[in-house]
Formats: C-alpha cells, sequence, structure tokens
C-alpha cells in the first residue's frame, strides 16, 4: 500500500497512528500472510488489477497464487508500471481489482475499482469503513458489499525498512465486492493461527499444509 501524494477531497477516514506521507517517499507493504489469507477464502478467474503495488509485497503473493497481475503505482517502487494514477489513469475495464488503498483515498479507490472491474473487487481496508454516511449512500448502497472478512488476529503495517515491533491496534478486514451480487453481505472470520508467530502451522481452506516460512 502506497500513502501516495494524490490530490483529492477524500471521504472521511476513520483514525489511524500511521504517519501520513504526505510526499510520497514511504509506504507500509502488506505482510504476506493477509494477502495470502485472500487469495486462500475467495477465487478469482481472469486478470487482475494492483494499482497501488508498492515494492510488489502484494503482487507477489497473488501471483505465487497463480493469478495474472497488472502492478501499478504512482511512484517509483522498483516494481510495476509507475507514474500511474489510478483515479485518472485509463486502462479499460479489468476482470478483478486487489490492492490495500491509501488510507486517506480508501472511498475514492472503492468507487473507482467499481468503475473499472466486471467481476471482483478486493480492498484491504480497516473495519471501520463500514462506518459512515457518505460511504452508507454513496458506496454500499449503491453497490452492496458480497463478503467482509474480518481478520480474527491483527494486521500490522510497518513503513518500509522499519524496524518491526509491537503488535497492530487497528482492525483490518477483507471488503469484498461482486458484480452482480444481489443481497446482504456475509461476514466472514478470517481464522487465528495465520499472522507469523502465532502458532507453528495451519491449515488452509483449499487444504494445503503451509508454515511460516510459506508466508515470510
Amino acid at each position: 500500500m502506497t500513502q501516495a501524494n494524490y490530490s483529492s477531497n477524500s471521504y472521511p477516514q476513520p483514525t489511524t497512528k500511521r504517519r501520513v506521507d504526505s510526499g510520497g517517499p514511504d509506504f507500509y507493504p502488506t505482510p504476506r500472510w493477509a494477502t495470502q489469507a485472500l487469495v486462500d477464502h475467495e477465487s478469482f478467474k481472469g486478470t487482475v488489477w494492483e494499482p497501488a503495488c508498492g515494492d510488489g509485497a502484494m503482487s507477489e503473493v497473488l501471483e505465487e497464487n497463480g493469478l495474472r497481475v497488472f502492478s501499478s503505482d504512482l511512484h517509483v517502487r522498483g516494481f510495476g508500471k509507475s507514474g500511474v494514477d489510478f483515479l485518472k489513469y485509463d486502462t479499460g475495464v479489468w476482470p478483478n481489482i486487489i490492492t490495500n488503498p491509501p488510507y486517506n483515498l480508501a472511498g475514492e479507490f472503492v468507487l473507482r475499482a467499481l468503475k473499472k472491474s466486471e467481476k471482483k473487487v478486493s480492498l484491504l481496508l480497516r473495519l471501520a469503513f463500514l462506518e459512515g454516511a457518505a460511504r452508507q449512500q454513496n458506496i454500499f448502497q449503491k453497490t452492496p458489499l458480497a463478503r467482509v472478512w474480518v481478520f480474527s488476529e491483527r494486521v500490522t503495517f510497518y513503513p518500509k525498512g522499519e524496524e518491526r515491533a509491537s503488535g497492530g491496534t487497528t482492525a483490518y478486514a477483507w471488503f469484498v465486492w461482486e458484480h452482480g451480487h444481489v443481497g446482504s453481505p456475509e461476514i466472514k472470520w478470517i481464522s487465528l493461527g495465520r499472522k507469523p508467530g502465532s502458532r507453528k502451522g495451519y491449515k488452509s481452506p483449499l487444504g494445503k499444509k503451509l508454515t511460516l516460512s510459506d508466508l515470510r
């Protein structure tokens, strides 16, 4: 996830302890285990656009799971196509969009992703994104969620290169929109034991036995 220097009037966002990266030099890579949790629970048909790829932390996990991924970012991170403003760049419509958006532009990324996709949109967002009148009226009411996968263990983000210390204090979830979905969203939980250090291994829903070395 890149804390990009976009210029936009963002939807109000829940508070966070992350430092604002207004100049764009720092970013917060998504932990491998958090991305693996998504592909263990959701299937994707067709190619994927990861529009805030940073150094490729999420894209690499998606590719390792057999998905074809187009990776882009506003900034030069040494991975994917740089200089791409997701909110303006026109690449046509993609089957799927998966990303961890800049936290202060989550609402804009959701609306853009829904417009630029034809199958699924999966965004890693703070659980508190469910709150808010503007989001209820402009996002959830117009394009209902299909599923919300809530992490039982906190996902902790660190700036690139920073030493990892304490755990996170913010709850996160994968928000999944599926074009053509009708009805209320399902709220599901991602089981314990996926976060490195929680236990030696876990059994994925797809039947593959994974260990900590698989998630790092």
